[in-house]
């Protein structure tokens, strides 16, 4: 009782003075500061005793290319770390006179040397200039979207646009190797980072926390590629993040001869941790829609524990089957044996071979089934025979009841006899394969598949270690095979392979999935320090030039729509992704050594195509598909208030309309008073003192599913919205101002 007391008021005290700091906080009164420390308090609150403990990383600040340095700015330099801040004091031409925050030194900068900067929790408001775009199909056809950004800015832009509405989330994030692979506050982490670590996982869960905002909680799926680097941690994470969520974890080979590692195993394979959310579950892959026969099973159990007088048959399927010598056929089943009954002992049918489960080496065994399923099997004519060998002349081959019941439901068809008059059984909707956690097929090879595939595209060289494009759009379609119509969203891009295994995807079924990629515009760390020598700085034509987004991931993009490489050569060869294959054939057979006949299963090794679904789409061919490519950008708060800054949110108003046909632009300066898009399934009230002529346009067309009303006043919004129950309204630009700041940590 007593420790009972002591913990109820240590339980006591630790409210109290919880309530305590919290009244303390509230008497603050600058409201941003006063938020930011409720933050962090609520943060040692909860702060774990048990679990994963890792160092809270902040992301400190936001180059903001696109945003005019005037004085007063925050600013940054371009080359170094942009949580050295400087204010500008004075601008004089190129010149620009800085005052540096740590130690109030006064510094000149030439203009081109800085960057705007927000510092995290500071809104910022985003918005999409287009770059570029890529049709192979009808404008009014699927668009999919590369992004250049951030992911963590574009993921905060997607939660605006799509929250609750992605149905697959595919990632594959920088493995931390130690190589500076990836950046951290613009800044490459390598293998002499302390932190380097708990870097990493704070950079991974401050994105994993806003993408399970944009999945489906209904029915979809996460799907993280990783390797030994950092797949504890992760795990742990995930497991943290997505607490009573549905989690596994495959293992891909991805490299069959191996990675060398010295003094240790050569790493041939890496990790995809699965999220399942709802009701999400494996579709299990079937066959390719081509009849095929069915397995036929072996009578005679195979294996030494089965053998006469043991557990496995007992002595119950040890028995007589008397074959005719002339006709080869079955025309009577005898009793089981007693234990002590000799097998020669049996009587004797003329002109038939008694036949027993007898291994060549002499060993009884036991048939697979009783006498009397299989004279029930006899009767529905799904039992063979063939010739065998010197103890059991005769092979037996049957399908089982289980078969013959699929026979019967029609799932199973038979498409005639043969002379002997069993039946000829096909699988009519594809053999149903149940794939294990151990993936080894051989077009997972990301060397063949992946670089070799971007290098016939791209050139080799641009882009290291690419996934298998059919090790992508194998794990897609586990989970979104039957979802022809499903958004399917990668924000660490890379090379641009998800894409392609979605237009893959979308080839086998006529699909109408869709892709959204995120990727920086980052150059390699041997990239940044030569062109740094030359005198170029991010955000510099010559450095974008070089950038992954710009270099690899739309190049790839573009091409692969097209069926072309970047000189504008046609690709060569097909999707099929033809392996050498041990194909089984079944007959009679001269063996080259002895001259003998054999009659049997052989295996011949020749290539055949993985996919012979695809083996008809030419690389050339490319895809019946668009795409555009939009880099994140950021706009002035008090423009866009003041509508003026309507254009540049356009790309952004089509993309939360759900990106149908092309992406709309204004014809001149000049606003309309109203936008009708029924191409785009989309509708903008500009002035709404126009309201009864756009309401009198949208009734004519009633395909028009998205709706923007711009007005400061909510009880007319609301007024002008009643008759849109059926659509999806928003209102300009209360909507875009309140929900789509970025950078705050929300």
């Amino acid at each position: 009782m007593i420790t009972i007391l002591k913990k109820r008021r240590s339980q006591k005290n630790e409210v109290e003075t919880v309530a305590l700091l919290q009244d303390l906080i509230q008497q603050i009164d600058d409201p941003t500061l006063r938020d930011r420390i409720l933050q962090e308090t609520d943060k040692l609150i909860k702060q774990k005793k048990f679990g994963l403990v890792f160092e809270e990383h902040l992301p400190e600040c936001t180059p903001l290319y696109d945003v005019p340095i005037r004085v007063g700015s925050k600013v940054a330099r371009k080359i170094g770390y942009v949580s050295d801040i400087y204010t500008v004091l004075k601008i004089d031409g190129n010149a620009v006179l800085c005052d540096r925050r740590e130690t109030h030194e006064q510094v000149t900068f030439q203009m081109d040397e800085i960057v705007a900067i927000a510092e995290f929790g500071e809104p910022i408001y985003p918005t999409l200039k287009l770059l570029d775009s890529v049709e192979n199909a009808p404008d009014s056809d699927l668009w999919h979207t590369l992004i250049e950004a951030d992911n963590y800015h574009a993921l905060q832009l997607l939660e605006y646009l799509y929250a609750e509405k992605v149905d697959c989330i595919y990632i594959d994030p920088p493995y931390n190797t130690g190589a500076k692979d990836w950046k951290y506050n613009n800044d490459y982490v390598d293998s002499s980072d302390a932190y380097r670590h708990s870097k990493w996982l704070s950079m991974m869960e401050k994105r994993l926390k806003l993408a399970k905002k944009l999945l489906n909680p209904e029915d979809s799926v996460l799907i993280v590629t990783i390797d030994e680097k950092e797949y504890l941690h992760l795990g742990c994470l995930l497991e943290e993040l997505f607490s009573g969520k549905t989690m596994q974890m495959v293992s891909i080979t991805i490299n069959p001869s191996g990675a060398k590692r010295d003094n240790l195993f050569s790493r041939s394979d890496e990790y995809a941790y699965i999220i399942l959310f709802g009701n999400a579950q494996v579709v299990h892959p079937k066959g390719n829609g081509n009849e095929r026969e069915v397995r036929w099973w072996y009578l005679r159990r195979t294996d030494y524990a089965s053998r006469r007088g043991t557990v496995k048959g007992g002595v119950a399927q040890f028995y007589p089957i008397y074959v005719d010598d002339k006709t080869m056929k079955i025309v009577a089943i005898g009793e089981a044996l007693k234990p002590e009954q000799s097998r020669f002992d049996v009587p004797a049918i003329e002109g038939a071979t008694p036949v027993f489960p007898v291994r060549d080496d002499g060993v009884e065994m036991n048939w697979g089934i009783t006498r009397d399923s299989l004279q029930k099997l006899c009767k529905e004519g799904v039992v063979r025979v063939s010739p065998g060998s010197k103890n059991q002349q005769y092979v037996f081959r049957y399908l089982s009841a289980n078969y013959v019941d699929k026979i019967k439901s029609g799932r199973w068809a038979v498409r005639g006899l043969r002379e002997d008059g069993t039946k000829i059984v096909v699988e009519t909707e594809g053999k149903v394969t149940r794939t294990t956690t151990v993936w080894q097929n051989k077009s997972y090879d990301a060397g063949q598949y992946g670089t070799s595939v971007l290098g016939d595209i791209i050139g080799s060289g641009k882009f290291t270690f690419p996934k298998s494009v059919y090790a992508v759009m194998d794990t897609l379609k586990y989970f979104i095979a039957n979802k022809e119509n499903a958004l399917v969203v990668d924000f660490f891009a890379g090379s641009g392979t998800t894409m392609h295994a979605v237009n893959l995807l979308n080839s086998i079924d006529n699909g109408h999935r869709r892709c959204i990629m995120v990727t920086n515009n980052e150059v390699s760390a041997d990239e940044a320090k030569a062109l740094d020598e030359k005198g170029y700085r991010p955000g510099d034509k010559e450095w974008d030039r070089l950038g992954i987004a710009r270099y690899v991931t739309w190049p790839r993009t573009v091409c692969s729509i097209k069926g072309c490489n970047i000189d504008g050569k046609p690709l060569d060869g097909n999707y099929g992704c033809n392996v050498e294959q041990y194909t089984e054939i079944e007959g009679e057979f001269v063996n080259p050594e002895t001259g003998k006949k054999i009659r049997g299963k052989v295996y011949k090794k020749e290539k055949e195509p993985a996919y012979p679904e695809l083996a008809d789409l030419k690389m050339s061919d490319g895809f019946k598909t668009n795409a555009v490519f939009f880099k994140l950008s950021f706009l002035d708060k008090t423009s866009v208030a003041l509508g003026r800054q309507f254009s540049e949110l356009l790309p952004v108003l089509w993309m939360k309309g759900g990106a149908i046909g092309k992406c709309p632009a204004l014809e001149s300066d000049g606003l309309p008073e109203m936008l009708i898009l029924p191409q785009n399934k989309m509708a903008v009230l500009i002035d709404e003192i126009y309201y009864s002529e756009f309401d009198a346009e949208l009734s004519q067309h009633p395909e028009i599913q998205t709706v923007f009303i711009v007005t400061d006043s909510e009880i007319a919004y609301r007024s002008m919205i009643r008759a849109y129950d059926r659509k999806d309204c928003y209102q300009l630009y209360r909507d875009y101002l309140d929900n789509f700041r970025i950078n705050t940590g929300r």
